[in-house]
């Protein structure tokens, strides 16, 4: 009997012609992680040489570059909102009132720019491998860090020291007290105007803020990773850096410090209840015993209280902020390209500091602060859709940033510790929404064989 074959129901792989499929372009080189724990993970060798600050827009450039070799790499959600707020403020440059001024607005563009950087490719580096954890690791070695280096500024609070970056430097440049702030290596913080005045953990900071900033940012970070990782000597130091950290992170007496971890765990508490989460719920009752606990051998109540009493910084703060106000006015979309000292205001610091936003507003205008603000709104609506333990202590990070925002500044790493955590909370939250199971669309009734 002869065999007849079924009519073909597709067609050839080569194509109704029988031509060969075009070749598929190769994949792109995976990312190292080893740039990353360069920038993050050795910051005790940053500190040490002076170059912590001057430093870390090299190092951002490192990551351009192999991000740029790489090619065909994705960008973040938002991405485009920063960039606008990049255009913005370089046109804003155009303003700056002092050649002097070119050098510091050149710092913080480059601090701008370094955070997107970072979490290009931090997006890139975590979408591409199975397993994020790793990931995470070099943010890990920046807390380490911060804690060690915290803990020095408690015992030794008088240390300084003369940095080679600082030797390096030009005169002109070293003088400039900002840059001198950044290269010349201290401690601590120490203000004679208070009542009972102590020494305030920096290292490895310039400034006691932007180590509570740092601080609060990470913190959500680190538990985080001990609940991705079960098990591993990394996850239990980090577990025992916990009450640690406690004692060099109060003696700061940075009030937003503990105002925007408060907040984080707030609205930590109301998303686990809403959800249902436990063991998210269990997390925070651990975090908030333990700093109970610690309040029991650090005055920090009092303290804060003394140093608030006896100084003018809440004044000194609302003069500036009133100033900033008063002055936009006559330069709202595009500011005046920096921060400007004047003899107007009771404060010793320039207007347009102490507060990101009135350093943005102040410095850039109106439409930077908006594409600013934006950017972090966008990050923490995207991030608030985690699901898992993890996902849901990293979503509060955009949240802890944007109660900082109006009291510290964040032009410096702080801003790309931000940008690490985010887009590692997006990648985490793309994940969980892809591994949802899909509800299937309802289909119409079957057909009746004739």
């Amino acid at each position: 009997m002869p065999v007849t074959r079924a009519p073909a129901t597709s067609e050839p792989a080569g194509g109704p012609d029988g031509a060969a499929p075009p070749p598929q372009p190769p994949a792109p080189p995976r990312l190292p992680l080893w740039p990353l724990a360069a920038m993050f993970g050795l910051v005790p060798l940053w500190w040490l040489t002076g170059a912590f600050y001057l430093g870390w827009p090299l190092l951002g450039a490192l990551l351009f570059a192999l991000l740029v070799i790489r090619g065909r790499v994705p960008l973040p959600p938002a991405a485009g909102i920063w960039l606008l707020f990049l255009a913005v403020v370089l046109v804003s440059a155009t303003q700056l009132q002092s050649p002097a001024s070119v050098l510091t607005f050149g710092l913080r563009l480059a601090f701008y720019v370094t955070a997107l950087v970072v979490g290009v490719y931090v997006y890139a580096v975590a979408r591409e491998r199975a397993d994020l954890v790793p990931v995470l690791v070099p943010l890990c070695a920046f807390w380490f860090a911060l804690v060690a280096l915290g803990w020095l500024g408690v015992l030794a609070p008088r240390f300084a020291l003369t940095t080679p970056v600082e030797v390096l430097l030009p005169g002109g440049v070293a003088g400039n007290p900002f840059i001198r702030d950044m290269v010349h290596l201290s401690t601590a913080e120490y203000s004679e105007r208070s009542l009972n005045p102590i020494y305030r953990p920096a290292a490895p900071f310039a400034y006691t803020n932007n180590f509570g900033s740092a601080y609060a940012m990470t913190l959500p970070c680190v538990v985080a990773f001990t609940m991705l990782r079960r098990r591993g000597a990394l996850r239990w130091a980090l577990l025992a850096s916990l009450p640690l950290s406690l004692v060099p992170a109060f003696l700061t007496l940075n009030r937003a410090m503990f105002l925007s971890i408060g907040a984080g765990l707030a609205v930590l508490g109301v998303r686990a209840a809403l959800r249902g989460n436990v063991r998210v719920a269990a997390s925070i009752v651990g975090v908030v015993v333990i700093g109970g606990v610690a309040t029991l051998f650090i005055p920090i109540a009092e303290l804060i209280g003394n140093r608030v009493e006896s100084s003018d910084t809440n004044t000194d703060r609302l003069s500036l902020y009133v100033e900033v106000i008063r002055r936009v006015k006559e330069s709202p979309w595009l500011g005046y390209g920096a921060p400007v000292n004047v003899d107007t205001v009771t404060a010793q610091a320039p207007i347009g500091t102490q507060g990101q936003l009135w350093m943005v507003l102040f410095s850039h205008g109106a439409p930077a602060l908006l594409c600013f603000l934006a950017w972090f709104v966008v990050a923490a609506l995207s991030c608030a859709r985690a699901t898992s333990a993890a996902g849901q202590w990293l979503s509060v990070v955009p949240v802890i940033c944007l109660v900082q925002i109006p009291f510290y500044g964040m032009a410096n790493q702080n801003l790309a510790v931000a940008f690490f955590a985010v887009a590692f909370a997006m990648v985490l939250t793309e994940r969980e929404a892809s591994a949802r199971p899909h509800h299937l669309r309802p289909v119409g009734p079957k057909a009746v064989p004739a």
